[in-house]
């Protein structure tokens, strides 16, 4: 099975997720939709990260700070992948992805 058509799995993929609200109201729906998509794409969400912003950061997409607390919980749950609900730059993702030391989609 592929997650959102890139990532063979073999086993369950360890994940963080990552949801970006730009200054609209948290939409718990959102929220489960985007848990239930990961979760039928084969990957264990180990960890919901959220966080607001006017627009993207054209380096990184989310502010460095959050990166880093991004990455702490890469490491602490050994994730194998980073899933941000907003399509990123191939920039954006390259940048996270070396951040991060992971895959990001």
């Amino acid at each position: 099975m592929e997650l959102f058509g890139r990532l063979e799995q073999k086993e369950l993929e360890k994940s963080i997720l990552v949801h970006v609200d730009f200054y609209h109201a948290l939409d718990q729906e959102n929220l489960e939709e985007f848990y239930e998509l990961v979760n039928s794409a084969g990957a264990e969400a180990c960890e919901l990260i959220t966080t607001k912003r006017q627009y993207p950061d054209p380096k990184l997409f989310i502010g460095k700070g959050k990166a880093e607390e991004i990455k702490q919980a890469v490491q602490t749950h050994q994730a194998d992948v980073v899933i941000v609900n907003h399509s990123l730059s191939p920039s954006q993702e390259r940048n996270l992805s070396e951040l991060l030391e992971c895959q990001v989609l």
